[in-house]
């Protein structure tokens, strides 16, 4: 997946799209780019899965990938401690963002994705200088 090629640490990309547009499968596209070999499910139940990217034998960085459909409060967010990820250390790649917009900070990236016929469309769209700068090395 060619997106795992311009994503860096400290993104946080938000995924919208209707249920089975496709936002699971491309999260799991992007971690196999960055060389994760391990299974990648939906966090649909635990609201996140993290992810360890090893760049090299001393680099690395976690990529979270959250799954806000079922989310239900600000507490449980603050109970999580799940504003903590949220650093120049990982990626955080979040389904279902408008359901947690009040806690969420504001994207790098928007990827909107649809389904067709066959396949889907997806759309990129800049939210920060950081998301312009990486989707223009896209």
């Amino acid at each position: 997946m060619r997106f795992a090629h311009i994503a860096k640490a400290g993104l946080v990309v938000y995924l919208h799209g209707d249920l089975g547009a496709g936002k699971t499968t491309f999260v799991r596209g992007v971690l196999y780019g960055l060389g994760h070999a391990g299974k990648v499910k939906s966090p649909t139940y635990t609201l996140v899965e993290p992810y360890m990217i090893e760049l090299n034998a001393t680099s690395s960085y976690n990529l979270y990938h959250f799954d806000l459909y079922r989310f239900a409060s600000e507490e449980e967010w603050d109970a999580a401690g799940f504003r903590d990820y949220f650093n120049p250390q990982s990626i955080c790649m979040i389904e279902w963002p408008e359901k947690a917009a009040h806690v969420l900070p504001e994207p790098d990236i928007h990827v909107r994705l649809s389904p067709l016929e066959t396949g889907r469309k997806i759309q990129f769209s800049a939210g920060s200088p950081l998301g312009k700068q990486c989707l223009e090395a896209f």
